[in-house]
């Protein structure tokens, strides 16, 4: 067991569930010097767990059978992006104040990002505020999502428009949970890990091209090394900015080209920022931010990991695929772009590379440039 804390982030990595109840002792300030008195429910009145259908099959009973409390109950939601929904956030809300839901309960986020986004929500604003964990189980929550406090709901083609910073009482990792992801989903969190070797560490990019066997075996020791390698990044990142207000606007490499994908082409988070880092290294090459030995080390790095880096159109295919289709999702794509909430006095804000595992926010970019970059990426 591992822990990465500082004045924001409280971080533990583990191999099981099985010291999740000392570290609510060890963040709620109680003495743990005697193993064997911990108990919850000297802390939580009651106990909420916020999951999807799909952890619920292999992730649930082994959590529940670790934290021994007297009053769990469970909230399950559909798989997937439209969870993150006004009606489902109601629902859940109606279900706590039915289950006499306090300000000394605790609700667990036992999931992917998109669980953790919503019960993270739910926590930071039922009775103004309660307890909330962050217990992730995908390899992009378990990287990215888990840390930092971000909560979120979607409208329509727009992520995260509603949400909050919200920092959980911890983040308890269990590495063990990666094994049980199917191989799509895994690969899908690649890409944020990814990300981190591009804004903030280079020597990371040659790790995970050098270890990309033993990633994909699921090495234990490798898993290890990769996650915390991630949090580290990331926990430094908010710690110095909590609330997004610069540097941590970095984390968003490849999301503004991302997320329009991700919404209009059906397809899974990690896919649309693989994609998305794609389009900013095209546009950073073309603008002369960087070298073409950059770009495809980009390349040879997404290539080992089966990441997608071009979009196709989601027709039916018995439709037949015209210029006029293609023009209609660029621009929808765009449209989407300029309406992502990190922009500012009507420019898009850009995360692009600028040198070996630097980024910057530029704000310059003309949109009919942006439009070109869409549309090399559309290979439809």
């Amino acid at each position: 067991m591992e822990k990465i804390i500082n004045e924001v982030c409280n971080i533990v990595i583990d191999n099981s569930y099985k010291n999740f109840t000392s570290s609510v002792y060890e963040f709620n300030n109680k003495n743990i010097e005697d193993l064997s008195r911990i108990n919850i429910n000297e802390i939580y009145d009651e106990v909420l767990i916020i999951s999807d259908e799909n952890v619920y099959n292999y992730q649930l009973d082994n959590f529940i059978n670790n934290i021994k409390a007297k009053m769990i109950y469970e909230y399950i939601v559909p798989e997937g992006e439209d969870s993150k929904s006004l009606s489902v956030y109601e629902e859940i809300i109606k279900y706590c104040i039915r289950i006499n839901l306090s300000r000394k309960s605790l609700i667990i986020a036992l999931g992917g990002g998109v669980v953790g986004d919503l019960a993270g929500f739910v926590a930071s604003t039922y009775m103004r505020g309660i307890d909330v964990c962050q217990i992730p189980t995908s390899l992009l929550a378990q990287v990215d999502s888990s840390v930092g406090g971000k909560t979120g709901l979607n409208i329509g083609n727009l992520k995260n428009v509603i949400g909050t910073f919200y920092q959980p009482k911890f983040t308890y990792i269990n590495i063990d949970a990666l094994k049980t992801l199917p191989h799509s989903e895994f690969i899908s969190g690649m890409a944020e890990v990814i990300k981190y070797s591009i804004i903030y560490d280079y020597d990371f990019l040659d790790y995970l091209i050098d270890n990309s066997e033993k990633i994909l075996n699921k090495d234990n020791e490798t898993l290890c090394y990769m996650v915390k390698k991630c949090i580290q990044i990331k926990a430094d990142i908010v710690s110095k900015d909590e609330k997004e207000g610069g540097l941590r606007k970095i984390l968003n490499f490849g999301h503004t080209f991302g997320h329009g994908v991700e919404k209009l082409c059906k397809i899974s988070h990690g896919e649309a920022v693989s994609i998305g880092m794609n389009m900013a290294f095209k546009l950073s090459l073309e603008k002369g931010y960087i070298d073409e030995s950059y770009y495809n080390k980009f390349i040879q790095v997404c290539e080992k990991f089966n990441l997608p880096l071009g979009f196709n159109l989601p027709l039916h295919e018995e439709d037949e695929i015209t210029e006029r289709d293609k023009d209609k999702i660029n621009k929808e794509i765009l449209e989407i772009m300029k309406n992502d909430k990190k922009n500012s006095f009507g420019k898009i804000n850009l995360i692009l590379p600028i040198d070996f595992g630097k980024v910057e926010i530029i704000d310059n970019i003309d949109e009919d440039e942006i439009l070109n970059i869409i549309k090399g990426a559309n290979h439809a």
